[in-house]
């Protein structure tokens, strides 16, 4: 109970506490505890002090979610617009102009699924064939690690159509660069901060 009185000398003395310090004196003297101990005795005699430090301690992880959140979907959208370049280079490059729409986003989906198998080892079909109760697609799933590759891919892949390389070769040299990088940035410090 908290209408129990011991000092924190006494305490110390009895129970051969490590973490807790009291000293005597003007300068200098106080008692001083690791900030686990301090904050379990402020919680002990306050309960406005405890309300305060599980509000203080959800709003710090709340804040943590959205950091994490927002770097998983700047990722995201840093990927997306590398699409961009990658299917810039698929338009002037690889589709003839008397195709049907249809054609067109055969050829579209056809490169999708050329890096997806470079980097995750399936298409995207096989990915919802494996995943039925999932919503969205194998880069919603993405983590950072993967989703900065798949950028690099897109990037490295519309170089690559427009070198005239056929898909076979492409894919090949695709999936070297997805091991490189995953490899690389598996161990990368910068990438560990973020997750």
């Amino acid at each position: 109970m908290n209408s129990f009185n011991l000092t924190p000398r006494k305490w110390i003395e009895t129970t051969n506490a490590i973490g807790i310090i009291s000293k005597a004196g003007r300068h200098g003297g106080g008692t001083f505890a690791h900030r686990d101990i301090a904050f379990e005795f402020g919680s002990w005699l306050s309960p406005g002090f405890k309300m305060y430090l599980i509000k203080e301690f959800q709003r710090l992880k709340e804040d943590e979610n959205d950091r994490l959140k927002l770097e998983w979907n700047l990722q995201r959208t840093l990927a997306k617009v590398n699409y961009q370049i990658h299917t810039d280079a698929i338009k002037e490059s690889l589709i003839p102009t008397e195709l049907t729409k249809h054609q067109i986003c055969f050829v579209y989906a056809s490169e999708a699924d050329l890096l997806n198998v470079a980097l995750f080892g399936m298409t995207a079909l096989d990915w919802r064939t494996s995943n039925p109760d999932k919503e969205g697609n194998i880069r919603d799933y993405a983590n950072i690690v993967q989703l900065v590759v798949l950028s690099n891919m897109e990037s490295i892949n519309a170089v690559l159509i427009r070198q005239g390389l056929s898909q076979a070769e492409r894919l090949v040299q695709l999936n070297k660069i997805a091991i490189t990088q995953m490899t690389s940035l598996v161990n990368s410090k910068q990438l560990k901060k973020l997750k």
